[in-house]
């Protein structure tokens, strides 16, 4: 295939011209005295009063929650409801596969919202007695895909705890379902 004079000239001119600049530039830091360098530490944003820290920690709790009883919802109660983990139903191991990851994705979001509860106090309290049941549902995904039907009602409960105690908290949680890709990715 031919390549056009112009276009040849044109790719000619502009490497010689970085070329060029890159030497000069090379050769004004030999030349140019060195001074010491001091590295600065950029500071991480934080809130500045306790109010604002907890009411980011609710923030942060909620959007969390909220993940993970949307996907809880979505991809492991309702179907089991419909009777989509029974063995001969239609799609079953594709349904099993969306519960299995779902799963993981909601012990993910689970453990950082009780991360971020623990920058409220009230929201810590009320998560307290919630932690043993959340750190069970991390063999639960497991189970779904062997397809105990127990494992999805463990989900749901555990969801329903989290959001009652949200509430007594001051943080209701409202269920968001996560996309395709955010389950994937686990965040």
């Amino acid at each position: 295939m031919p390549v056009s004079l112009r276009r040849l000239a044109v790719a000619l001119t502009v490497c010689c011209a970085l070329l060029a600049g890159s030497t000069a530039w090379a050769a004004s830091q030999e030349t140019a005295p060195r001074s010491p360098s001091v590295a600065v530490a950029a500071a991480t944003p934080s809130p500045s009063t306790s109010a604002e820290k907890q009411k980011f920690a609710k923030t942060r709790f909620v959007a969390n929650a909220a993940l993970a009883a949307g996907a809880t919802y979505e991809w492991i109660y309702k179907p089991y409801k419909e009777g989509k983990f029974k063995k001969g139903a239609h799609g079953r191991k594709l349904t099993l596969i969306k519960a299995g990851l779902a799963g993981a994705f909601t012990y993910n979001r689970l453990k950082a919202a009780v991360r971020n509860a623990q920058g409220d106090p009230t929201l810590s309290k009320a998560l307290a007695p919630l932690q043993a049941a959340i750190t069970n549902l991390k063999d639960l995904p497991a189970k779904l895909r062997k397809g105990d039907g127990s494992a999805a009602n463990s989900f749901n409960d555990t969801i329903n705890k989290v959001k009652e105690a949200g509430k007594s908290a001051g943080a209701e949680v409202k269920n968001k379902v996560p996309s395709t890709s955010e389950l994937n990715n686990g965040s």
